[in-house]
C-alpha cells in the first residue's frame, strides 16, 4: 500500500472511532499518523521499522497498525467498525461540513442512517431543534449534500485522462488494429466530465467481447454504434463506432458541444479531416478545447498565439519541506532546472497557516540565506525567486509586518481560513489583499476544489478589475482539483489587460507536471502568450514583480 493509502485507511479508522464514541486518545493517535504520513517523502515500504518508528506521530500502536496495512491491505478496527456501521451511516461521513461526532448525534439520538433521510429531516426543518446543529448547519448541510450528488459519478480531467490511457493500451495490446479517438468533452478537455467519450475504428463485436471479458471493466450497455462501460468500478467509458465515410463529420459532432455544433452550420460531408470539414462551409478550423465558447468568440481567436505548454519559461507558486512540500528546496529548484525552466518561485505558507507547517520569521530568513546560497552555485540561466504564499487574514491584510514582506520577490495572497463567507465578506477580503502594494498575485481566486468543494461567491469582474488596477496578476492554479481562477473569466482578464500565472501549487516534483492542466484550460479560455507571467523570462518577471 502506498503512504496515501495508508494515511485514508488510519483517517477513516480515526473517524468510524468517532462515530462510534471509542477511545479520544485513539482517535488521536490514529488522526495524527495520517498527517504526519501524508507528508512523508519516501514510501513506507521502503523504510526500516525503527525508520517508521521515528516519525512523528508513531507510536508502538500505530506501528503496529502500519504493518499490519503494509502486510495485509487490511486493518482489524477498520473492519470491525465497518461491519458495525450501516452503509447509509458510512455515506453521510462524506458530507462536508459535519464531522463525525455530528453524524452520530444524527444517527443515534434522531434514527438518521442514510444521506436521504437526512435530507428529507433538513427539509423538515428537523436539524435546527437539535443541540450543536441549529439553522446554518443545517443550511449547509443541505447544500452539501446537494453539491455530492452533482458530483455523483463525475471525474476530473486529470482521471479521464488516466482512464482513456488505460484503455487505449488495453485496446492496442489485444486489438491491435483498431483506433481509438478522444472526443466529447475529453476532447475538449473540460475540467470536469461524466464519461470518457472516444469514436472507435475495428470490429465492434470484437471489442464487446474483450470488454466482457476484462476483470477489470464492466460492460453497462452495448448496441450496434454504442459501447458504454465501466472502468476500474468508478468511471464511465462510451465507445461510438465510426462509420469511415463520415469520420470527419462524426469527430465533429460528438466533440460537440451541441450549441457550437449547431451555430457553426457545418453539415455532413465526405471529408477526411475536421478542418476539410470547416473549410466546406467557408469556416475557420476552430480547436476543440476552445469550441466551449460562443463561436462567434471563437472564431475571432487567433489560434495561433494561444499559450502552449512550451511557452512556460518559469515554475511560480509551489511548496517545499519548508512547509507541507515532499521534498527539500534544493530537490525542487534541481527538477525545475532540468526540465529546462529559467526560474523556480518557492511559495511556502506563511505564519498563520499552522497546521501546514507555516514559516516563521525565523523560518522565513533561513530560507531566504539557503536560497542565496543555492542561487550562488546555480548558473545565471537559473535562479530561485524568493516567494511566499502568504494568507490572506480575515480582515483583508496579509500576514507578515510589511518588512518582512518587503524581502520576498514576490507574494502570492491566498485565503484557506474561513471559507464559509458571503461575497460581500470575501470581496472585502480579496479587494483589501490585491491593493496591498506587496501582493503580486492573487492565488486560488475562489478557494474551490472540484468535486469536493465550492468556491466562497465572488464578484469576478470586480475582482479582476481590482488587480488591472493594482498590477496584480491572476494566478490559474494547475492542479486538477482547483484550475482556479475559472477559465470562462480568462477573455475578461485579458479584456483588462491582466497576466495570468500559470502555477502548479506543487507540493512535490510529481506535481510540476500539473503545469499541463492549467495550460489546457487556459486555452480554453482562449489565452495568448502576451498575457501569460510565465513566459517572462527571469530578468523579465523580476522587472515585472519590482514594479
Amino acid at each position: 500500500m502506498s503512504n496515501k493509502e495508508i494515511a485514508k485507511v488510519l483517517k477513516f479508522t480515526s473517524q468510524l472511532c468517532e462515530l462510534h464514541d471509542e477511545n479520544p486518545f485513539k482517535i488521536k493517535a490514529l488522526a495524527s499518523a495520517a498527517f504526519h504520513i501524508e507528508r512523508i517523502d519516501k514510501e513506507l515500504e521502503q523504510l526500516s521499522k525503527e525508520e517508521i518508528g521515528a516519525i512523528p506521530g508513531i507510536g508502538k500502536s500505530i506501528l503496529q497498525k502500519i504493518f499490519q496495512l503494509l502486510d495485509e491491505a487490511t486493518l482489524d478496527d477498520f473492519e470491525r467498525l465497518i461491519k458495525i456501521t450501516p452503509a447509509g451511516v458510512l455515506q453521510m461521513l462524506k458530507i462536508k461540513g459535519i464531522g463525525a461526532k455530528k453524524v452520530r448525534t444524527l444517527w443515534i439520538n434522531s434514527g438518521i442512517e442514510s444521506v436521504g433521510e437526512l435530507l428529507y429531516a433538513c427539509n423538515e426543518n428537523r436539524l435546527i431543534r437539535l443541540k450543536g446543529f441549529g439553522e446554518k448547519t443545517q443550511a449547509q448541510i443541505i447544500q452539501s449534500i446537494q453539491f455530492m450528488e452533482e458530483s455523483e459519478g463525475k471525474m476530473h480531467f486529470a482521471d479521464a485522462e488516466a482512464v482513456f490511457d488505460l484503455f487505449n493500451e488495453l485496446v492496442q495490446q489485444h486489438l491491435p488494429d483498431a483506433t481509438l479517438i478522444p472526443t466529447g468533452d475529453f476532447r475538449r478537455k473540460m475540467e470536469v466530465l461524466d464519461q470518457v467519450e472516444c469514436i472507435y475504428s475495428g470490429d465492434f463485436e470484437k471489442l464487446k467481447i474483450f470488454v466482457s471479458h476484462n476483470n477489470g471493466l464492466q460492460l453497462m450497455h452495448y448496441d450496434e454504434s454504442t459501447l458504454l462501460l465501466n472502468v476500474s468500478g468508478k468511471y464511465a467509458f462510451k465507445v461510438i463506432k465510426i462509420n469511415l465515410e463520415l469520420e470527419a463529420y462524426q469527430l465533429f459532432v460528438t466533440t460537440g458541444p451541441e450549441s457550437f455544433v449547431r451555430d457553426s452550420g457545418v453539415n455532413a460531408a465526405e471529408v477526411k479531416t475536421e478542418a476539410a470539414l470547416f473549410n466546406k462551409h467557408n469556416s475557420k478550423y476552430i480547436l476543440p478545447e476552445l469550441r466551449d465558447l460562443d463561436f462567434m468568440q471563437a472564431s475571432e481567436i487567433n489560434q495561433s498565439e494561444l499559450v502552449d505548454i512550451k511557452d512556460i519559461k518559469g515554475i511560480l507558486h509551489c511548496h517545499s519541506k519548508y512547509s507541507d512540500g515532499s521534498n527539500t528546496l534544493k530537490e525542487m529548484a534541481d527538477a525545475c532546472k532540468n526540465k529546462g525552466f529559467e526560474y523556480f518561485g518557492i511559495c511556502d505558507h506563511s505564519q498563520t497557516a499552522q497546521y501546514a507547517g507555516g514559516l516563521s520569521i525565523e523560518r522565513v530568513m533561513a530560507q531566504h540565506n539557503e536560497i542565496e546560497q543555492l542561487n550562488k552555485a546555480y548558473e545565471d540561466d537559473f535562479q530561485i525567486l524568493k516567494g511566499i504564499e502568504s494568507d490572506i487574514l480575515n480582515d483583508g491584510s496579509l500576514d507578515y509586518p510589511d518588512e518582512i514582506l518587503s524581502s520576498f520577490d514576490f507574494v502570492v495572497a491566498s485565503i484557506h481560513s474561513n471559507l464559509k463567507m458571503s461575497e460581500e465578506k470575501a470581496m472585502q477580503r480579496l479587494i483589501k489583499a490585491i491593493e496591498n502594494p506587496f501582493t503580486s498575485i492573487l492565488g486560488h481566486m475562489t478557494g474551490r476544489l472540484l468535486l469536493s468543494r465550492n468556491g466562497y461567491p465572488v464578484d469576478h469582474k470586480k475582482i479582476i478589475e481590482a488587480c488591472a488596477a493594482n498590477k496584480v496578476a491572476i494566478e490559474l492554479n494547475a492542479h486538477p482539483f482547483r484550475l482556479d481562477i475559472d477559465w470562462r473569466w480568462i477573455p475578461y482578464c485579458m479584456e483588462k489587460n491582466v497576466m495570468i500565472a500559470i502555477n502548479p501549487d506543487a507540493h512535490e516534483i510529481a506535481g510540476l507536471d500539473d503545469i499541463k492542466y492549467g495550460v489546457n484550460v487556459a486555452r480554453k479560455g482562449g489565452l495568448c502568450r502576451s498575457h501569460l507571467l510565465n513566459k517572462l523570462n527571469l530578468r523579465e518577471v523580476r522587472t515585472f514583480f519590482s514594479k
